[in-house]
């Protein structure tokens, strides 16, 4: 079984970050209506067969929101995220899960919300220091399975790389957990009946170059659903020695804070 972590024991602090762009950690107990609201707009800019109540009800199963806005103050992006603790094979683990996920298009390219997101992996880590912590999420679309290899070396499922079979029993685990028969462990994919929610068509589409990568050909082979709410389940360790260069300074960061 998974617990959550209480949201007590992280703190919310602003953080600011270059392009003038300002993401802050959150907790979900402290949104407002009017932050949820701006959050589901832009949500529902980029997703289909989304809705406030199926939005809502996603939000209020996450710990924190990252929430990144520009110089005016208005929502650039924002990631959703649990924090969930198993003991797996006699093995205590924690996982971040990340849940719905976007940036506004005109702040494509930014990193401000993602060097939060690895700042506080970083603090989490460093409250259990024994423990291993990992990345759990669900892709929606390539773009995000790309990210995986930007921030980390070993990750999985990978186009090169067999999945090691106690990577795969942690993933099959936190995922029978948390979507129990939408998951199908033999894809790697939860599905449900209907979606809760996938990228509009101008959003999911695959430039002709990218189809050319070893990645996003593999991630369309995996999940040729996706564009109807299929969903990729994704692991990686989130540790020191894990991390890309950049990445893991930010991420020791959090660990000396």
């Amino acid at each position: 079984m998974t617990a959550v972590l209480a949201n007590s024991t992280i703190r919310a602090e602003p953080v600011i970050h270059s392009r003038k762009l300002r993401a802050e950690l959150v907790p979900v107990t402290a949104l407002d209506d009017q932050i949820t609201g701006e959050m589901f707009d832009l949500y529902d800019t980029y997703y289909d067969a989304t809705s406030p109540l199926l939005f809502q009800s996603d939000l209020a199963d996450k710990d924190f929101v990252i929430a990144l806005r520009g110089p005016s103050g208005a929502l650039a992006g924002f990631s959703t995220l649990a924090v969930l603790d198993a003991e797996i094979g006699g093995e205590r683990v924690r996982a971040i899960y990340s849940g719905d996920t976007i940036i506004d298009q005109s702040h494509w390219g930014t990193q401000a919300l993602a060097f939060t997101w690895i700042r506080f992996a970083g603090s989490l880590k460093a409250q259990a220091p024994e423990r291993p912590l990992y990345w759990f999420l669900i892709v929606k679309g390539h773009r995000t399975y790309r990210y995986l290899s930007a921030f980390s070396i070993d990750f999985y499922p990978h186009w090169l790389i067999a999945t090691p079979a106690r990577m795969q029993t942690i993933m099959d685990r936190l995922a029978c957990n948390r979507f129990d028969c939408a998951y199908d462990a033999k894809r790697g994919v939860v599905s449900f009946p209907r979606s809760h929610g996938h990228l509009k068509p101008q959003w999911a589409a695959v430039q002709q170059d990218e189809a050319l990568r070893s990645d996003v050909g593999f991630f369309l082979g995996r999940n040729p659903g996706y564009t109807r709410g299929d969903e990729l389940v994704c692991l990686t360790e989130l540790s020191s020695g894990n991390l890309r260069p950049l990445a893991r300074r930010v991420f020791e960061q959090g660990l000396r804070s």
